[in-house]
């Protein structure tokens, strides 16, 4: 896991200056129904994990930490978050939603160091800039891909999305459900064997038409070798991107040398963090697609940095999300607010956390969903609703 990397500080108008009186953790868990599979694991529940922050006015905001893995990780990080940012964060005047993730990031580096978990530090930091973006986007009465310098556009804009995390077992399945709510973008789970991947890969494909947008997700399955001989067999579904065929940490060499000998576009980033390490992968040759997720490091504060980097090298910008409906919401106003070709990830699959969190606003037509005025994210959390997967607060 890289190192914690502190982005530049972002320009910012003059009215982002907040003191934290409060910091709520909420940590919530729903079966998964059906399991959620990958090459690595299988996912056998849902699990959330908010943040509300609450200014010294009564203002607030929410955000939401990355907690899929390990399977006992949610109550780990919201204990972590409980434990270690309130202390940092609140009582003092805070200039900006990127000074404090700047400050905390620098305060936290031995500690993550010291326990051995930079990731769900990174994690934590990235949950509380998510809500602190809300914050000063609601008390601005602006939303948040407004408030974060989004290209000029006379009305709220529309995203474009794809149906992700279809699972190996009867893929035509789900991708055909989802093809009917509305989807016209689809990416299917592989790394189970090359026989079983080729049958999946021609069943969705049959299941969607000859024409529509199609991915695949190896989740790090491969080695170099295989993750070649892997682009070379599925080279005739008329694949749009080869994403994660190798572990994460693989050199950007061989990334380079996986796209010279295959002829899948390469797809990556949601396990990297830091604005040099996310750069320079969008810098390879070879890698077309970057796709940091919000809440596995760098929140709004790091993650727009990031996103213009890859317009800057002519790369497309698709936010990677697997998780409930604040961190959804969230990749949604980054992705207005950086613009550029590309889309942001919508798990195919049932979760009810997402679809309680996001709002009645989600609503998918030809392939998109339109964010509106609203301030700040434009959504508040019914707590109430699930309150019988609370499984922490504090």
């Amino acid at each position: 896991m890289p190192a914690l990397s502190p982005p530049k500080p972002m320009a910012q108008p003059t009215d982002t200056a907040f003191q934290i009186e409060k910091i709520d953790v909420f940590v919530l868990r729903v079966p998964a129904d059906p399991p959620v599979q990958t090459s690595f694991g299988t996912m056998k529940d849902r699990p959330a994990v908010l943040l509300r922050v609450v200014d010294r006015d009564g203002a607030h905001g929410w955000g939401e930490i990355w907690s899929n893995f390990p399977t006992v990780g949610a109550e780990h990080r919201g204990r972590m978050a409980a434990t270690y940012l309130p202390p940092l964060a609140c009582g003092r005047r805070w200039e900006s939603p990127p000074a404090c993730f700047a400050a905390l990031t620098e305060q936290l580096a031995v500690l993550a160091i010291q326990a051995g978990e930079p990731g769900p530090i990174q994690q934590v930091l990235a949950g509380l800039d998510i809500a602190l973006w809300d914050l000063v986007a609601r008390r601005a009465g602006l939303p948040l891909w407004q408030l974060l310098d989004a290209p000029p556009s006379a009305a709220p804009p529309a995203i474009a999305l794809y149906a992700s995390g279809i699972n190996p077992t009867a893929p035509e399945k789900l991708a055909a459900h989802k093809l009917a709510e509305g989807y016209r973008a689809f990416k299917l789970k592989v790394g189970f064997g090359a026989e079983r991947d080729l049958r999946n890969l021609a069943a969705v494909r049959e299941a969607i038409g000859p024409d529509l947008p199609f991915m695949v997700d190896a989740n790090q399955a491969w080695s170099v070798g295989e993750a070649i001989a892997a682009g070379r067999r599925m080279a005739g579904f008329g694949l749009g991107w080869l994403e994660e065929p190798v572990r994460a940490d693989t050199p950007n060499a061989d990334w380079t040398r996986i796209a010279r000998e295959q002829p899948l576009p390469l797809a990556g980033g949601e396990n990297l963090a830091g604005v040099a390490p996310l750069a320079a992968f969008a810098a390879t040759p070879g890698v077309a697609v970057v796709q940091p997720d919000i809440g596995k490091w760098g929140g709004f504060s790091g993650c727009v940095e990031v996103g213009r980097a890859v317009l800057a090298q002519g790369k497309r910008f698709c936010p990677h999300w697997l998780g409930a409906g604040v961190g959804l919401t969230a990749s949604l106003h980054l992705k207005a607010a950086v613009g550029g070709p590309g889309y942001v990830e919508v798990d195919a699959n049932p979760n009810l956390l997402r679809d309680l969190f996001a709002g009645d606003a989600f609503q998918v037509n030809a392939g998109q969903v339109s964010l509106h005025g609203a301030p700040g994210l434009g959504i508040e959390p019914d707590l109430a609703a699930c309150r019988d997967y609370l499984t922490y607060q504090a």
